[in-house]
């Protein structure tokens, strides 16, 4: 198999998006790449709307497995994880019934890693005792 190969360069993010919202989260949100996003993930992702209103704030994009309507939220983050978008997720699944978290993020700091593995043992433990 004969063909033409690149290199794989690692760039800044705010090189190729610069703004999250006007410009991440819109390329995000088109169908090949939550296609891609999906398979990567092993869940068929079907838009529902970017900048989804919860009250009064606004989900970058709030999706559904296709199949199951089961829902999806993502919160891109171009930069290293802060508490200010863990809070966000909070209030987003809450405010969706949210069954799937996605979190895009450049890096993750190491607090936010050991809070969100505390708050899945959490719902694993509510899930196994509740009636």
């Amino acid at each position: 198999m004969a063909g033409n190969l690149g290199k794989l360069k690692k760039v800044d993010l705010r090189e190729v998006w610069e703004h999250e919202a006007t410009s991440f989260t819109r390329w995000l949100s088109q169908e090949e790449n939550l296609d891609h996003l999906g398979e990567e993930l092993g869940i068929s992702i079907r838009l529902l709307k970017t900048e989804a209103e919860v009250g009064g704030f606004n989900v970058d994009i709030l999706a559904e497995e296709e199949g199951s309507a089961r829902k999806i939220i993502i919160e891109n983050q171009l930069e290293t994880t802060d508490h200010d978008h863990l809070g966000k997720l909070l209030t987003y699944a809450s405010g969706t019934d949210a069954n799937v978290i996605i979190w895009i993020f450049r890096e993750i700091r190491d607090e936010h890693r050991s809070a969100l593995t505390g708050l899945m043992s959490i719902q694993t433990r509510t899930s196994i005792f509740s009636p």
